[in-house]
């Protein structure tokens, strides 16, 4: 796939290479629009040559004339292109590993790959294809079944899972082809209906048998999750420009962790409870409004802290920001992976109702309550996800291709630990409030570090944050599934409190070194976009940006 573009069709003495970006990004949408099939080897072959002929593209460009903003933008495309060929490296090597388990699937991919570039069909080959399938399956099937008689290990159960997985997903690709010609092509339904409905039984029942013998998932409770190991994570690390290993990002953590604990006991003290933040933690828990008081809470506590930010002239915050977000309440199913709230655009509310058992409604107005609900409103809002949210379709909307954790969750974690320095807190419940997400962004750190480098089973992670962060135990195994389920980077979790403590370093370096007020450095990370903050740091600071960009900066002390 030739790119023919070049340099001199973009115009010069202007910032060029955001329209090089742009050209990549409707290129990239285009052939995802085409290239829908899960793990399709069609899919990887396509996109392998889009990446490279990109690169190509890229290192023709005179990097030595850029533009620091030029610069800038093209060490974010040539990390992109980099990661996205990586990954198509190591999905190569998950589906390895999945194969055995899962015979004459890449042929029935193949099907819906040619019904989307539009290959003439032959229905008595398909036929024959799918009748195929259905014996291979079935085969493979009894041959588990020995084996797991037998007392032998048929595959770990993280690729015994991942293979469910993807014969879920298959499945479902495979419904939409098959709806495409059944009824429409009368050949085509005489010949493939049965063989197709009969192999479909039979891998519903496989993608069953998986999960639950194999994956030993005994019910839909069950966090598994799939480690990408300690090479997976440097990975990680080098393309989100952090230089630190996870042995060192997990001591950082307990540091952190450590301070929150002293914190933690000062504030018991202050409510006359001696040392003992637990019992602190207990009565702060307890105080919550009353059903149906809580979007009256949220919508307080948001005019709260607009009202503080302003005060101190942190930020500029536009009527748009201020008036158009608005609230929706999270059903009980959303809140068994995510027991608290959610937010960006508009803010979603985590709060019992009256389907729940008894024991979750008492988890959920516990987890729920006024004073964490305090620290997280303005998480998800101003100043957190919804200014963010709205700088991203504002300002450089190019970059957002370039999504980043670490700029994401790592502004709302500064926040959080410059309101507390500002005085957010009003009272030593507040106080607690504030801790306990603090306390539980150093845990994050820990336990998914930990479960990727295959040192902490999904279940011990759950009790970590039951017995040091103080969790409610449902909405403890919410969080920690909701962080292995897939949905997340591996890094996501552990960005949270590492992205906080970027952009709080970069924070004192260009604030308190006089180069910028607190609303000029909070408009200007804000305008932005989607950047690693080492190289925002180098943008701010003036610092040269070279074609092997230097992100060895020690942000933690």
């Amino acid at each position: 796939m030739a790119y023919t573009l070049t340099w001199e069709d973009f115009p010069a003495n202007t910032d060029r290479v955001c329209h090089l970006i742009r050209r990549f990004q409707a290129d990239r949408e285009a052939l995802n629009h085409l290239l829908t099939t899960p793990w399709s080897p069609i899919h990887r072959e396509k996109f392998r040559e889009f990446y490279q002929s990109w690169q190509t593209t890229i290192d023709r460009i005179p990097f030595d004339c850029l533009s620091p903003m030029d610069r800038a933008d093209w060490v974010l495309l040539n990390n992109l292109l980099v990661t996205e060929l990586r990954n198509i490296g190591k999905e190569e090597a998950r589906w390895a590993e999945m194969e055995p388990l899962l015979p004459a699937l890449l042929d029935l991919i193949a099907l819906e790959d040619e019904r989307r570039q539009l290959v003439d069909i032959d229905p008595v080959q398909i036929a024959e294809r799918l009748d195929s399938a259905l014996t291979a399956i079935r085969y493979r099937r009894r041959e588990s079944e020995t084996d797991l008689e037998a007392g032998r290990e048929v595959a770990r159960t993280t690729v015994a899972n991942r293979a469910a997985q993807a014969l879920a997903s298959v499945l479902l690709q495979l419904e939409e082809w098959y709806g495409f010609y059944a009824g429409y092509d009368p050949l085509f339904t005489w010949w493939v209906e049965c063989p197709y409905q009969a192999w479909r039984e039979e891998a519903v029942g496989y993608v069953d048998f998986l999960r639950k013998r194999l994956a030993n998932a005994k019910n839909g409770e069950t966090i598994i999750g799939d480690p990408v190991g300690r090479e997976g994570i440097l990975d990680e690390l080098r393309q989100n420009l952090i230089p630190y290993s996870p042995e060192e990002l997990i001591a950082i953590a307990r540091r952190e962790a450590g301070w929150c604990q002293a914190e933690l006991i000062r504030a018991a003290q202050d409510m006359g409870l001696g040392d003992d933040w637990r019992q602190a933690l207990e009565s702060v828990k307890s105080r919550h409004v009353a059903p149906g008081e809580q979007p009256r809470l949220i919508r307080d506590l948001a005019n709260e802290a607009v009202e503080f930010l302003e005060r101190h002239d942190l930020l500029t915050i536009n009527n748009i920001a201020r008036e158009t977000w608005c609230m929706q309440m999270m059903s009980p199913e959303m809140q068994k992976v995510n027991p608290f709230f959610l937010g960006g655009e508009d803010i979603i509310v985590s709060f019992p109702t009256n389907a729940m058992e008894h024991a979750q409604k008492q988890m959920s107005l516990r987890g729920n309550n006024r004073h964490f609900a305090r620290a997280t409103v303005q998480h998800e809002l101003i100043p957190g996800h919804r200014m963010q949210m709205l700088a991203m379709v504002r300002y450089h909307d190019y970059r957002t291709i370039f999504y980043t954790p670490f700029w994401m969750e790592g502004w709302t974690l500064h926040w959080e630990m410059l309101l507390w320095d500002l005085g957010f807190a009003q009272s030593p419940e507040d106080r607690i409030g504030m801790l306990f997400w603090r306390l539980h962004r150093c845990a994050r750190v820990e336990f998914s570090l930990g479960f990727h480098l295959g040192k902490m089973t999904p279940q011990e992670c759950v009790e970590m944050l039951v017995n040091e962060v103080g969790h409610e135990r449902a909405n403890a195994e919410a969080e920690v599934r909701r962080s292995f389920g897939g949905d997340y980077d591996p890094l996501y979790q552990l960005a949270y409190l590492i992205g906080g403590l970027q952009v709080r370093a970069l924070h004192r370096e260009v604030v308190e070194g006089g180069k910028m007020s607190h609303r000029q450095f909070h408009d200007a990370f804000l305008g932005e976009n989607c950047v690693p903050i080492s190289l925002l740091r180098a943008l701010f600071l003036g610092e040269p940006i070279e074609r092997e960009f230097d992100w060895r900066w020690r942000f933690c002390g």
